[in-house]
């Protein structure tokens, strides 16, 4: 409803909508929509197409004189319906078409359309070489969600109108054309060949594709069903090793979802300059190209896996069961996203599983905090893109998952199985969904939906532990601290949940001395002292609550929100000991996460030990990472000695954590440690990339460093010229860090270079992005050479190169970074460029106060942290010196 969203306002969140936004409904329906027929013929040179668009309707009222179709930028060159002309209008984006026979209730007529297209801004996209990138391959691929299908093709263009689909289509040999559907005939037309593809399941227009190219074609299958992976030729070992799960990923997934997969074929088409990561066509995903990995990017990028099982999910929840408007995105989004989890646990465990969930979350977190909070529904928008981001994608997962986590597993898939029998080939709405667990398990679980999804935020809990001796009563307090969001004073935004606490109790013979394991893999968390938990479900509904639990002994640690199923920020206030044990024992790695993230606001020395001691004794390699981060923010010298171990970890994403950990720390001994790891090299992409990046960030930490910025030029010069590879991974990372040298323009000129056109597109991207990083301590002259090659960048139509152009424009802290920003906001054709510019607009216009005053007052705060760290790392030594002493 819409107060919930009202609600959702205040001082401390931007708001979500946009001057221009409005209310969107779905249009009045003229009738039902049967089939849609494309007849087309390409042009690629001249990025032409034309042909015939024929619609079949079933009108479901009498006396309709006009129809009104979508239609963006088209030729319309006539109009027929059943076989007769009919006069028409066509103002660029609709057109009306006059009926000379006003419409009979259930009597089908024939529309056809016969038009032309050139240089189409949205919707279909051709790709072709040129002199700046002579190697790349011709494509034309098509791209409908949101409402992009009005681009390239006369329809009815939102999703609750579902038919079935025909695409025939003329294309040059020897290039091939996929289409939804089953590829039904094949015809030679001299140099040319036409393929005619048939699409009988119903579905909606933005999801009807096209993907045409010369690719190779790698075959697979899952019971008889043809599962095909298209790529580029020379690729086709990528293809096997990026998607070759899909045929399991399919069987997993009709397990789960209680309906065999529903369509004849599977297609994967991998294409060049893809917008999205992927779009879940019914039939026939595209993916970008940039997925496909090599054997080395393939060590620690799981990226790709959990990108084909989100659009494979999607063939279900998207697909088979159609939302009947934007507004309720976040059912297919959502469970995409949660599919991801899922696969993740089938695959690589629970507590991969749990991982996963908590960087979903907190990816919903920071766009929550830093960008705006609202409701998972909601109608009102200026364009339905812009529902697209993470409260319907990551908050959506973490809501499936509090769902799962209610009704427990056996009837949450019970409830998801129902949903998808019962609207299978049909259009839904939130409600529909709710109404499908209440059938299947008799729970209601809109007190959930109220307070998760059709209002904004989450709860954000402070939890207070302490111990009575002498009564045995454990006391946990528990304070929900978001603010205070009504108008009118009232507690409108807290949370009512019933939230189980446990205590942990860990043999006594389990809690002796544990000696240091060997190098990696370290022991299974399963193998480990099992804690016994001792859990009392309690309802947390108020401000601030305190609850007493009576104990037979005192608990080793405490578990808040056991599982860790809420979506929630915490914050821990136990006692070290109690930190310690949990961090060491708690089965769950979320709460071991939490328990040294507490560890490190608590800081001093006998935390850092206890930090210490888990980057090397914990089993899994996600905690351990989080570890690294934590340690980095206890500001004590013997940070480095803790932190630099973890270099030889096994698992790179620990490395990487490292590495950037290691960047916070910004003394001489953290340069020549990451220095010497560039140079050596790493089997990891990404580990080379951060630490290129780190090295960096350290060199222009102080110049008490001595660290020469001709030699870190130097030495990022050569990863710019020697480490090409994977997605230039690598080189990027030499880009970010040549951006942390602010001040230089010897950095600048060389970030320079590689915006031009030529240079490879991924590290293009990163250098015009860098060019916003760089800028904030160059001069002035140089500040308008920034300012002048961004806006001649802007004046490029890429979708992603114009994002790049943005991110760099709303770093920077001149006001004459408006002007090029608003222009791109108002000459756009996207949506979300359009808002992110808006955004960044405002960025700017905060960060323009940052004068070299306030940097030189940054500056002078910096030294004084550096000169009490110093103090207090001298401080700690001689207690723990004076306690050791005492003990003896």
């Amino acid at each position: 409803m819409s107060q919930y969203y009202f609600d959702t306002e205040s001082n401390r969140y931007k708001s979500f909508e946009l001057p221009g936004a409005k209310p969107h409904y779905n249009p009045d329906k003229p009738g039902q929509v049967e089939h849609i027929f494309l007849d087309l013929s390409l042009d690629i040179p001249n990025k032409s197409y034309h042909g015939t668009c024929s619609i079949t309707l079933t009108p479901i009222r009498n006396g309709l004189e006009r129809l009104l179709l979508d239609a963006i930028n088209l030729n319309i060159k006539s109009v027929q319906v059943d076989g007769n002309p009919q006069q028409f209008e066509y103002d660029g984006k609709q057109l009306s078409i006059a009926l000379n026979i006003p419409t009979e209730i259930n009597k089908q007529i024939a529309i056809a359309i016969a038009y032309s297209a050139e240089k189409p801004q949205r919707g279909l996209y051709f790709v072709e070489a040129d002199k700046h990138y002579p190697n790349k391959p011709t494509q034309v691929w098509t791209q409908g969600e949101d409402e992009d299908s009005r681009f390239w093709f006369p329809c009815f263009d939102y999703p609750g109108q579902l038919s079935t689909s025909e695409i025939r289509l003329r294309v040059p040999k020897p290039l091939i054309a996929i289409s939804n559907g089953e590829l039904i005939a094949t015809d030679e037309d001299g140099n040319y060949k036409i393929y005619h593809w048939l699409q009988k399941q119903v579905h909606p227009t933005y999801l009807m594709t096209l993907a045409v190219g010369d690719f190779a074609e790698i075959g697979d299958e899952w019971n008889g069903i043809p599962v095909t992976y298209y790529v580029e030729k020379g690729r086709e070992e990528d293809a096997k090793r990026s998607m070759g799960k899909t045929p399991q990923m399919i069987e997993f997934l009709s397990e789960k979802y209680g309906y065999p997969y529903p369509y004849p074929k599977y297609a994967q088409v991998c294409v060049d300059d893809f917008i999205f990561g992927g779009m879940e066509n019914t039939s026939t995903t595209l993916l970008t190209d940039r997925c496909l990995l090599d054997a080395r990017a393939a060590l620690d990028n799981r990226n790709t896996e959990s990108l084909v099982v989100h659009e494979l999910a999607h063939q279900w929840f998207g697909d088979l069961v159609v939302i009947k408007h934007w507004s309720h995105a976040w059912i297919k989004e959502g469970m995409a996203s949660y599919s991801e989890v899922i696969w993740t646990e089938r695959e690589y465990g629970a507590e991969e599983a749990a991982y996963y969930r908590l960087l979903e979350a907190r990816s919903y977190l920071a766009e929550d905090s830093g960008r705006y909070r609202r409701p998972m529904v909601t109608h009102v928008y200026r364009e339905a893109i812009e529902l697209y981001d993470r409260h319907i994608y990551e908050k959506g997962s973490c809501v499936y998952h509090m769902m799962r986590a209610e009704l427990g597993d056996e009837l949450f898939w019970k409830a998801i199985q129902t949903f998808v029998r019962d609207n299978a080939h049909n259009t839904v709405e939130t409600v529909d969904l709710l109404r499908a667990i209440e059938k299947a398990t008799g729970r209601n679980l809109l007190f959930l939906f109220d307070q998760y999804v059709y209002r904004g935020g989450h709860p954000d809990f402070k939890v207070v532990y302490s111990w009575d001796g002498d009564s045995k009563l454990a006391k946990v307090t528990v304070t929900q601290t978001q603010a205070e969001l009504g108008n009118n004073g009232s507690s409108n935004s807290l949370f009512d949940l019933r939230i189980p606490i446990g205590f942990g109790y860990v043999k006594e013979e389990d809690k002796g001395e544990v000696s240091p394991p060997p190098p990696l893999p370290p022991t299974p968390h399963s193998l480990l002292p099992t804690p016994y938990l001792k859990t009392f479900t309690v309802r947390v509904n108020e401000r601030e609550q305190s609850f007493y639990f009576p104990l037979e002994e005192k608990p080793q640690f405490v578990s808040f929100d056991v599982g860790n199923h809420f979506l929630k920020t915490v914050s821990l206030e136990y006692p070290i000991p109690e930190l310690k044990a949990q961090l060491e024992f708690d089965p769950n790695p979320i709460s071991r996460i939490y328990a040294a993230e507490a560890l490190a606001k608590k800081g001093g020395l006998e935390a850092l030990k206890a930090l210490s001691a888990a980057l090397t004794k914990e089993p899994f390699w996600g905690v351990r990472t989080e570890v690294a981060k934590q340690i980095a923010e206890i500001k004590l010298d013997q940070a480095f000695d803790a932190l630099v171990v973890g270099l030889k970890d096994k698992n790179a994403h620990v490395r990487r954590a490292i590495v950037e950990s290691l960047s916070e720390i910004k003394i001489s001994d953290s340069y020549k440690a990451l220095k010497d790891l560039l140079v050596r090299g790493d089997p990891s992409y990404y580990v080379e990339s951060v630490t290129a990046r780190a090295v960096g960030t350290i060199a222009t930490a102080s110049a008490s460093l001595k660290i020469k910025e001709d030699k870190v030029i130097k030495l990022l010069k050569s990863v710019l010229e020697d480490k090409a590879g994977w997605n230039e991974v690598v080189r990027s990372g030499a880009i970010a860090g040549l951006s942390q040298l602010k001040t230089s323009e010897d950095a600048l000129n060389l970030v320079m270079e590689y915006t031009k056109l030529g240079v490879p597109q991924p590290l293009r991207l990163a250098a015009i992005r860098a060019l916003g990083k760089i800028s904030v301590g160059q001069n002035t002259t140089n500040l308008e050479r920034i300012l002048e090659r961004l806006t001649e960048i802007s004046r490029e139509t890429f979708f992603l190169t114009e994002l790049a152009v943005v991110a760099a424009l709303g770093q920077m802290e001149t006001p004459k970074a408006i002007a090029p920003l608003q222009a791109i906001a108002d000459q756009t054709p996207d949506g979300r460029v359009r808002r992110y510019a808006e955004e960044e607009i405002s960025r700017v216009q905060n960060s323009v106060g940052s004068d070299n005053a306030l940097r030189q007052l940054r500056s002078e705060v910096d030294q004084l942290r550096q000169q009490n760290q110093e103090l207090r790392s001298r401080l700690e030594n001689l207690e723990a010196k004076s306690q050791s002493s005492k003990s003896a």
